[in-house]
């Protein structure tokens, strides 16, 4: 409903663990996922290097019988006898299915990590941010035990940055597009933009669990949470509001 654009929320030190994220991120796809090389190829690339809730679950890689080879196209897929699958959680982290999914991903970390990392400090926000991501992908993997649908994508280690923000900077002015409004750009509080994209995350839940679909709303759901819980736990308190200077006559 709203495209974040930036945000009015100076930080105190570089933030060069969310550029180096947001430079990860961007080199795995354009360097190593084989995006051009047709479907059949970037499927068997994720059967490789993506979490599988089955996989997961069962804690040894797909064997033949497991793999689908019905989709797309169909596929030739080869079972991958030797895959790290717990490993997986991480590595899937920086997978991406397209350039929309790519570029919305880094879209809002580049805007509400570096806020957070400043919070934080560099070494303990990457912990965060990885932690924030594996937690997601295991609160998804629970009900979904039997899927053998890879799950990319850095969506969940995302939303856990936005959780934390939210808790760290309620009040923090977020510039918006409101495509509704012919992309208008409007300034609007930062509890009011992430609290919306939870609630349609939430709503999204449901419908994704009546009707199917390709993107884990669950993993965006526990995501926002664990950030949220994480960084309340961690104690990481909000910066001191800002004091207009007085002015003497």
């Amino acid at each position: 409903m709203v495209i974040p654009i930036g945000d009015d929320n100076p930080t105190r030190r570089v933030p060069w663990v969310n550029w180096l994220l947001v430079a990860a991120n961007v080199v795995v796809f354009v360097f190593f996922e084989p995006w051009a090389a047709g479907d059949c190829a970037q499927q068997a690339f994720f059967l490789r290097y993506a979490a599988i809730p089955a996989e997961l679950g069962q804690g040894a890689p797909l064997d033949a019988t497991q793999v689908d080879t019905t989709t797309p196209d169909p596929c030739r897929l080869e079972p991958v006898p030797d895959k790290p699958v717990y490993v997986a959680i991480l590595t899937a982290m920086f997978l991406h299915a397209g350039w929309v999914h790519l570029i919305g991903n880094m879209l809002y970390l580049w805007i509400f990590g570096n806020n957070v990392e400043d919070r934080y400090g560099h070494l303990r926000y990457l912990g965060f941010y990885l932690l924030s991501g594996a937690l997601a992908t295991v609160v998804f993997v629970v009900p979904n035990l039997a899927s053998t649908t890879t799950l990319v994508g850095a969506s969940g280690a995302i939303a856990g940055v936005l959780g934390s923000y939210l808790v760290l900077f309620p009040g923090a002015r977020v510039t918006v597009l409101v495509p509704f409004l012919f992309f208008l750009p409007l300034g609007l509080p930062a509890a009011l933009v992430l609290g919306l994209w939870f609630v349609l995350q939430l709503g999204e839940v449901r419908v994704a669990q009546l009707a199917g679909g390709g993107v884990a709303y669950l993993a965006h759901v526990a995501g926002f949470v664990a950030g949220m819980v994480l960084t309340i736990a961690a104690g990481v308190r909000r910066p001191p509001r800002r004091r207009t200077p007085s002015v003497r006559y």
